[in-house]
């Protein structure tokens, strides 16, 4: 039996890993950046090791310093969690030749399920329909765009090597197929250091459906049931389900038993996911992941399963006792992904220092968290923070599970996308099971969440939010500070006195008059003034507030203290300077200084928790001076084009 197990990666993973290995009796070690020096995961292991700088070339992608990190605490067995190393063949074999335990798959069916395109072939030969697309070797851009034209547009340029969206770029029609290719295989070769592409017909409509695959080093495989996982955003997934609505018991059965053959093909041993897209009632296997998954939690929740410690165990050699005629699901389970994202802007990636984290909890509800209080979140890595798991008895009860756990989960410090999955819970066709991989495209109205000048109600809240906290200052006899806000340009001022030694009933004055009282309730903030009483959602970072309250969002900054000679300034946009979105590294400047540009136009690209993000001009323009170069890292705010 594995006794001391390093775990090869960071964040929400990292604790489930070390909270499953000491329930088995395991020891959990682990590694981490100087950028992780204080992160969440380094309290639930009994040593840690720094592998290296922040950026994850030189750090958890670095194979000699987490070889080094092994054999310094003495493990016997290394677990790579899912992303950075998971599913690279070199590294297993490198585990392999130190003498350690890889939990997970061995190098050989790494390299076949791994690569997207051996994995396809393999699919065909044991007789599993795959997408039309093109999978060769020749990967020169001629050949490529002569079979995307083969294949027909849309198509669906992807990379080999990895998963979880990055590598991925869907090409509509032929004039943007090379700007596209070139941005695929930029993003693969820095998350998974191979740009191999393949090229697939891109189902416009269809659902993603998975199967959950257990094989032993005896031979023995069965499939723990299929996951959906149709909610997607930019190809990567925002809520699973277990079981899927769409899979009659007959399908379900056909689909698993060719997951299954898929994982034989490739000799699989371990946990790992064999993924289809079904297109009416005709399914296609797509791609194998050859690792735990992100979304395990919810096959678990359903099955009433341990995946991580049939992890251990198959790694120590034991056999599987499972058999496919008992498995079946026990109630429904979902699923959400909490991210640093801000659905207020386009979910780009936010940052900052979590200031409030307050998790649901009850019956059937589980979260994993890689966060907590205090978790400084920044840039280098991925945006999940945790996920929010409900389990109930039916789907409908499930929906309802989830739905009030969302309502009970409290961030502030930084912006997320807890109003976005509040909404997806709240969705007609969603409650119904009506998905696809285009819900969003179809369903979401993204100026819901753009905020708008605050409502008297939305000004009251932040104001009740901003006393609850406790952050503003008391003067002697009671008398209040001010609490200030900036809405939209106009400077809001409300004047709060304290009633009482309760701690939450003040006299305000100011912009808003009246008896306050407020109390919180999870994520929501009630407040009544006088009779008047307004329940919504408030949430805070370093710059402001976003009251969420009917259905919409309402911005308020924080105000500056007045000074003297303070100037009104001019906004970026007014002076033609295009200004970085968040922090981020310039991986592409497209343009030079004195080149005419289009609106929407490229300018520059940046690469923010291992995602780009395409910065265009707004207008049509002339490039008056280009601020930064490739390679540069940028804080947010920074000048980087500017446009006469």
């Amino acid at each position: 039996m594995i006794r001391r197990l390093l775990i090869a990666n960071r964040g929400e993973i990292a604790v489930r890993i070390a909270r499953g290995a000491r329930e088995m009796g395991v020891a959990p070690l682990g590694v981490y950046s100087e950028a992780d020096e204080r992160a969440y995961h380094l309290q639930f292991v009994d040593d840690a090791r720094c592998v290296g700088p922040a950026p994850a070339m030189e750090s958890y992608l670095h194979i000699p310093a987490i070889v080094e990190a092994a054999r310094a605490m003495k493990a016997d067995a290394v677990h790579p969690g899912y992303g950075f190393l998971s599913e690279n063949a070199s590294f297993a074999q490198a585990m392999r030749d130190a003498g350690l335990v890889f939990v997970g798959p061995p190098p050989e069916a790494i390299a076949a399920a791994g690569s997207k395109i051996e994995a396809k072939q393999r699919a065909r030969d044991a007789g599993v329909p795959t997408v039309p697309g093109y999978d060769g070797a020749e990967q020169s851009e001629q050949r490529l765009y002569t079979e995307a034209k083969r294949i027909g547009f849309p198509v669906l340029v992807k990379a080999s090597a990895g998963g979880g969206g990055r590598g991925m770029r869907v090409v509509t029609s032929s004039d943007g197929f090379g700007e596209a290719l070139a941005a695929a295989k930029r993003e693969a070769l820095g998350a998974f250091g191979d740009d191999t592409v393949l090229l697939e017909r891109y189902l416009v409509d269809p659902r993603h459906i998975e199967f959950q695959i257990l094989a032993d080093a005896h031979g023995a495989i069965v499939h723990v049931g299929e996951r959906e996982c149709s909610i997607q955003r930019r190809h990567q997934k925002v809520v699973e389900e277990a079981p899927s609505v769409a899979l009659t018991p007959a399908l379900r059965a056909e689909m698993g038993e060719a997951a299954v053959r898929v994982a034989r093909s490739v000799g699989y041993v371990n946990a790992g996911t064999v993924e289809f897209m079904l297109d009416a009632n005709r399914y296609y296997f797509l791609e194998m992941n050859a690792r735990l998954q992100v979304e395990h939690p919810v096959t678990e929740m359903a099955y009433g399963i341990d995946l991580l410690a049939w992890q251990l165990r198959i790694a120590s050699g034991e056999r599987l006792t499972l058999r496919q005629e008992e498995l079946a699901p026990r109630g429904w389970s979902f699923e959400m992904r909490v991210t640093a994202e801000d659905p207020a802007h386009a979910m780009l990636p936010s940052s900052g220092t979590i200031a409030r984290w307050e998790m649901p909890a009850g019956p059937g509800v589980r979260v994993d968290a890689g966060v907590t209080e205090g978790s400084l979140v920044g840039l280098d890595y991925d945006s999940l923070l945790a996920k929010l798991v409900a389990h109930a008895e039916t789907r409908d009860a499930a929906v309802a599970r989830i739905e009030a756990a969302l309502d009970a989960f409290a961030i502030d410090g930084l912006r997320t996308n807890l109003p976005l999955l509040r909404w997806i819970a709240r969705d007609e066709a969603f409650r119904k099971g009506n998905l696809s991989t285009s819900f969003f495209a179809q369903r979401l109205d993204e100026s819901i969440f753009t905020p708008s000048a605050p409502s008297k109600k939305a000004l009251l809240l932040a104001v009740a939010q901003r006393l609850l906290d406790g952050r503003v200052p008391w003067r002697v006899g009671s008398v209040g500070a001010p609490v200030a806000f900036d809405a939209h340009g106009e400077r809001v001022t409300v004047w709060a006195s304290a009633c009482g030694s309760s701690g939450n009933a003040w006299q305000l004055s100011g912009a808003l008059s009246g008896r306050l009282c407020a109390q919180r309730r999870g994520a929501h903030v009630v407040a009544t003034l006088d009779d008047e009483s307004v329940t919504g959602v408030v949430a805070f970072d370093e710059v402001g507030m976003c009251v969420y309250l009917d259905g919409r969002a309402n911005a308020l900054a924080f105000a500056k203290p007045p000074a003297h000679g303070e100037g009104s300034g001019t906004a970026s946009q007014e002076n033609g300077m295009i200004t970085a979105p968040m922090p981020g590294r310039v991986v592409r400047v497209a343009v030079t200084t004195g080149e005419s540009v289009a609106p929407n136009q490229l300018l520059v690209v940046l690469e923010a928790m291992k995602m780009e993000h395409r910065i265009e001009s707004p207008r049509a323009a002339t490039v008056r001076a280009v601020r930064v170069r490739e390679g540069a890292i940028v804080t947010g705010g920074a000048p980087l084009v500017e446009l006469g």
